[in-house]
C-alpha cells in the first residue's frame, strides 16, 4: 500500500545543487522531503567555489568542513596555445589586485557532496528518501510525485534539481534549446615536481581550454581537458606513465615531472537554457536550469546562486512558496544573472574553437586589452566572484570624481 506524504517542498535531485537546495529551504524549520540517491563518492572531478559561494556554504555550516579539504585559488592565467594566426597574450589575474587572499577554494566533489549529504542526514525536519522521482503531476495548488519506492508525495512547492535531463522542468512544461557540443571533457587529478602555487593556469588549444587546479598540499592539482570526444577517448585509454608523458608536453613542463593518478571520466559537453526557470509550482535550479562548458568556474557557483535567490524569495511567502507570483519573481531575479553567464561561457568557448580570424582577432583584443589594463581586469576578476561586484567597485570612484 503506498505511503501519503504532505509537505510545503519537495526537492528532486541530490546532487550539490539538490543537497544545497534541501538544507537552505529547510532552515527556517520548514519540513523538506529530498528525493534522490545518495551522492557519488567515487567523483574524481573538483569544483571551484568563488567567495560567495563559500559564504552561502558558512550559512549552511560547512564553510570550516570545506576548507580542511580545500586549496586556495590565488591566482588564475589563462595562456594561449591554439597556434592560430592570431594568438592571445597571456593574462594573470591576481586576488591580491582586488584586495583578496584568493578568489575561491577548489573543492573535491567527493568532499563536497559528502559534507552536504551528511548535513542533510542530521537535519531533522528534511525526510530523505534515496530514490528517483517516477511520476510528476502539477496542479493548480500543489505539486504531485510518485516516488520510486512507491510513496506519494503532495508538496505546496518542487524544486527541480534533478539535472540537465530534468524530468521536472519537462512536468512543467518548460521547453529548453540543448545543443550538443563538439567537445568532451576528459577528467583526472595528477602529481608534480613543483609547487603549483595556489595558481590555476587554463591552457587554450584549438579545441577547448585544458585547465590545471590547485589541489592542497601544493605538489597535486586537478584537470579538466576540454578536447575532441575521439581525442578524450584515445586519451582516457593511455597508461598512466603514457598519458602523464602527453600531459607535460601538453602544458610545457610547467610543473616539471607530471605522474598521473588513477581514476579518469570522460563527460560529452553540450549547452542547454530553458525558456523559464519556474512554472508550475516548478522552480528549476542547478543544470535543469543552465548547462555550459566547464569553462571560467562557473557551474556551480551559478547554481548555489539559484538556490539563494529561490530561499530568500520562499522564506519570504511562508504560507505558499509555489504560488505563481513568488516563481515568476524567482524566474525574474534570475533571468538575468543566468543569461549573462550562460552567454558569456558559451562566447568565451566558441570564440575558441572557432577557426575563423574575426573571432581569432576579437579574443586576442580582448585578452591583450585584459593583460594591459589594471582597472578593466580588477573589474572582471570581481565581476567574476559575484555579479554587480565590479560595478559596485566603480560607484566610489565614479562618485570621488564628480
Amino acid at each position: 500500500m503506498s505511503e501519503y506524504i504532505d509537505v510545503p517542498i519537495l526537492v528532486a535531485g541530490s546532487g550539490p545543487a539538490g543537497l544545497a537546495t534541501a538544507l537552505a529551504l529547510s532552515g527556517d524549520g520548514r519540513r523538506v522531503l529530498l528525493a534522490g540517491p545518495p551522492p557519488s563518492v567515487q567523483d574524481r572531478r573538483t569544483t571551484a567555489l568563488m567567495r560567495p559561494a563559500l559564504a552561502f556554504l558558512d550559512q549552511l555550516g560547512l564553510g570550516d568542513q570545506v576548507r580542511a579539504v580545500a586549496a586556495p585559488l590565488s591566482v588564475m592565467r589563462i595562456v594561449d596555445m591554439t597556434g592560430r594566426l592570431i594568438r592571445s597574450p597571456a593574462v594573470t589575474f591576481r586576488a591580491a589586485e582586488i584586495g583578496e587572499e584568493f578568489f575561491g577554494l577548489n573543492i573535491p566533489n567527493a568532499d563536497l557532496n559528502g559534507a552536504l549529504a551528511e548535513a542533510v542526514r542530521r537535519r531533522e525536519n528534511i525526510a530523505w528518501h534515496e530514490c528517483m522521482v517516477g511520476e510528476w503531476m502539477p496542479h493548480a495548488d500543489h505539486v504531485e510525485v510518485h516516488l520510486a519506492d512507491g510513496t506519494i508525495v503532495r508538496a505546496r512547492l518542487a524544486v527541480a534539481a534533478d539535472g540537465r535531463d530534468s524530468p521536472g522542468r519537462t512536468a512543467a512544461g518548460i521547453s529548453i534549446r540543448h545543443r550538443r557540443l563538439p567537445q568532451s571533457a576528459l577528467v583526472f587529478n595528477f602529481a608534480h615536481g613543483r609547487h603549483h602555487g595556489f595558481t590555476s593556469t587554463e591552457f587554450h588549444t584549438e579545441h577547448g581550454p585544458c585547465t590545471q587546479v590547485p589541489l592542497p598540499g601544493g605538489f597535486r592539482s586537478s584537470l579538466v581537458w576540454v578536447t575532441r570526444p575521439a581525442h578524450a577517448d584515445e586519451l582516457a585509454t593511455l597508461d598512466d606513465e603514457a598519458l602523464s608523458l602527453r600531459l607535460e608536453e601538453r602544458q610545457q613542463s610547467f610543473l616539471g615531472k607530471v605522474t598521473v593518478e588513477p581514476g579518469r571520466q570522460v563527460f560529452p559537453l553540450s549547452s542547454a537554457l530553458p525558456s523559464r526557470f519556474a512554472a508550475r509550482r516548478i522552480a528549476l535550479v542547478g543544470e535543469a536550469a543552465h548547462v555550459f562548458p566547464p569553462i571560467t568556474a562557473q557551474g556551480l557557483n551559478l547554481s548555489l546562486r539559484d538556490v539563494k535567490e529561490l530561499t530568500d524569495i520562499t522564506h519570504a511567502h511562508p504560507d505558499d512558496p509555489g504560488a505563481p507570483a513568488v516563481l515568476q519573481r524567482y524566474d525574474a531575479r534570475r533571468r538575468p544573472d543566468i543569461l549573462a553567464r550562460s552567454n558569456a561561457v558559451n562566447l568565451v568557448n566558441a570564440s575558441l574553437i572557432s577557426s575563423a580570424l574575426p573571432a581569432q582577432f576579437a579574443r586576442s583584443a580582448g585578452l591583450g586589452l585584459l593583460g594591459r589594463a589594471p582597472g578593466l581586469r580588477g573589474f572582471f576578476m570581481r565581476e567574476g566572484m559575484h555579479p554587480g561586484s565590479g560595478f559596485a567597485a566603480l560607484v566610489p570612484a565614479f562618485a570621488r570624481r564628480t
